[in-house]
């Protein structure tokens, strides 16, 4: 597994830098871990020429202390990954930091991101670094809230959609349950819609039972969800109640309406969890 790593020096990057080597994969991971330098993002719009406005020398003080800064994160990831076990590389590229990442990301890959960086703008705004990685990312993304831990307990959210079923297919294909280890649990859920059709409720167990025994198969152990109401808003109640470790969901949504809206379901729980977040492509 190839994972892109954000890193920037905060604490939500230490946390992030942590999980690839918690997850349970079934073949060690190669990490590219990137520090984006965006001098650019120093200049406001409106200044065009700094040196006549007088702020020339304060943006050179800026630059050099951002510089001075990268190579201490590059210094402390290295020592990090070390420290882990974690082969790979740490490297600085100039340029939006979003868009430093996704340079790296491939079809297949998995990028790993903060929820929040240095920036106490990105904890309001929602064109933050981590929302814009989820949006626009071509292959999988972990959005990290918590420190990295064992994980125990999973919640997955299914629709039966090729979405979810891409989210399924990386359970039981990237991950590997230890047969001598505490079991993984997954909390399987599915939210059906208000409506009096017995039809809808009898493939939605279908649905629940065929994903269940496919997970049991790779060893994990499932309990089962059914709920009804709106998919994001149950999702979560079952999430705050069971507490899980991660939850996993397909990107299901996240295309160019959601870009605008960012109502999909997906982009809801990423917003709404307090633990973190895999959306799988």
């Amino acid at each position: 597994m190839r994972i892109v790593l954000g890193v920037d020096g905060s604490k939500y990057s230490g946390w992030a830098a942590g999980w690839p080597a918690k997850m349970p994969f079934r073949t060690p991971p190669t990490v590219i871990a990137v520090h984006g330098l965006d001098l650019h993002a120093l200049r406001a719009p409106f200044m065009v020429q700094p040196t006549i406005v007088g702020n020339e020398r304060f943006i050179e003080e800026e630059v050099r202390r951002l510089e001075k800064r990268a190579k201490t994160v590059v210094a402390d990831t290295k020592q990090q990954m070390a420290d882990l076990a974690l082969a790979g590389s740490v490297r600085i590229e100039r340029g939006p930091i979003a868009r430093t990442l996704l340079k790296h990301a491939r079809p297949g890959a998995l990028v790993v991101v903060g929820s929040r960086g240095l920036d106490a703008v990105d904890r309001f705004m929602l064109g933050s670094i981590s929302t814009y990685v989820t949006l626009h990312a071509p292959c999988s993304v972990l959005i990290v809230k918590e420190p990295a831990q064992t994980l125990r307990r999973i919640l997955f959210a299914t629709d039966g959609s090729s979405s979810s079923r891409k989210a399924l297919g990386f359970l039981t294909k990237h991950f590997q349950v230890q047969p001598q280890a505490e079991p993984i649990e997954i909390l399987l859920v599915h939210v059906m819609p208000f409506l009096r059709y017995p039809e809808i409720k009898e493939a939605a167990q279908r649905l629940l039972e065929h994903e269940a025994i496919r997970l049991e198969k790779a060893g994990y152990r499932v309990r089962e969800f059914p709920r009804l109401g709106r998919p994001a808003d149950e999702i979560m109640k079952v999430a705050r109640r069971e507490k899980p470790d991660l939850i996993v969901t397909g990107a299901k949504g996240l295309g160019a309406v959601a870009r605008f809206l960012l109502g999909s379901i997906s982009t809801k729980i990423v917003q709404q969890s307090a633990c973190s977040v895999l959306v799988v492509r």
